[in-house]
């Protein structure tokens, strides 16, 4: 049976192959296992991937690989659902959009290079929080070296464009051109897949819209982009935009929260497991306990907001959704 590995998957193990941090290795191989279709085609790469993780693991703990220095501004543990880096030109407004999103505490100025180490942020979202990551700015003359490995690490970038200035369109080519020359690609979706780059998905926001001539800037904006990314209008200063913003990124991460629940007892709404869209009862099994996923014989499901399910039993394959309330069954 062929393995069938997503564009996702490949590109992952290019940026496996050629990475030399230790620690960048792992999160991405736990990222190939995580995204890897699961089936009879897949259950030898399974195997090895998860002999080489261990192997990883045994190795990073001798080395003492994540010991303090200079890198660690840039080695940030992703926390809550996501994690989400915001970018862009010098004075585009991340550092505010940061603050409004997440009551992060950061310098917020009208000069540019307020930042200088990343500044995080967890944004909360319904009954979940996701993490965003203000960075230092990019400019014509300076990329921060570690940057590149924070964007590639990422599940969604932000990119921010200032519809103020008159130099939006040449903000938004600087920071593409530079992230283009560390091999990444800013893309509208996710299933993208370009051979010599790594993807990653991007919202494109235009902040400032409250200045004047902004949406004559929009508007050229929108004719010149629309095509290569989601676009999306905010004012960080007086906060217009901004809740809707916090769906726009929830949608645009394609992740389901599933609410457990155990035989005979009500079901636990306060602390959702977070899983990609797609991901099956099996999948949500493994990411709860090891047992649960070595010995699931069924499971019963309620709810995905239309009520479709009321305790209805399904197989381990059964895919879920959003809101899915899930009871594990195992073998004795």
């Amino acid at each position: 049976m062929p393995a069938n590995l997503p564009p996702q998957y490949i590109a992952l193990k290019r940026q496996f192959e050629i990475s030399r941090d230790i620690d960048e290795k792992i999160e991405l191989l736990e990222e190939m296992l995580a995204i890897m279709p699961k089936h009879k085609g897949t259950n030898k790469l399974l195997g090895e991937n998860r002999s080489k993780l261990a192997a990883l693991r045994k190795e990073a703990a001798r080395s003492k690989s994540s010991k303090r220095r200079r890198h660690d501004d840039y080695h940030i543990p992703k926390q809550g659902a996501a994690q989400v880096i915001i970018i862009g030109f010098p004075n585009v407004g991340k550092s505010q959009i940061l603050v409004r999103l997440t009551h992060a505490e950061t310098e917020v100025a009208p000069y540019p290079f307020t930042t200088g180490k990343p500044v995080v942020g967890m944004m909360p979202y319904e009954d979940i929080s996701i993490q965003l990551i203000d960075t230092s700015p990019i400019s014509e003359d300076y990329i921060d070296p570690h940057l590149p490995e924070l964007v590639r690490r990422a599940e969604l970038i932000l990119l921010i464009a200032d519809i103020g200035s008159d130099e939006t369109l040449e903000q938004i080519e600087v920071v593409t051109t530079k992230l283009a020359e560390s091999r990444i690609k800013l893309i509208a979706d996710e299933d993208s897949y370009d051979e010599e780059f790594i993807c990653k998905k991007t919202i494109l926001v235009a902040n400032k819209e409250d200045l004047e001539e902004s949406k004559e800037r929009l508007d050229i904006l929108r004719e010149l982009f629309s095509q290569k990314f989601p676009i999306f209008t905010i004012s960080a200063e007086t906060g217009r935009g901004l809740e809707e913003l916090k769906r726009q990124i929830f949608q645009a991460l394609k992740i389901i929260r599933i609410y457990t629940k155990a035989v005979g007892r009500k079901a636990d709404l306060n602390d959702p497991v977070i899983l990609k869209s797609g991901s099956t009862v099996l999948d949500a099994a493994a990411e709860i306990h090891k047992e649960f996923f070595e010995n699931l014989k069924f499971a019963k499901i309620w709810g995905d907001g239309k009520n479709k399910y009321d305790g209805q039993q399904v197989s381990r394959d059964h895919p879920l959704e959003d809101g899915n309330i899930v009871e594990f069954h195992i073998a004795e």
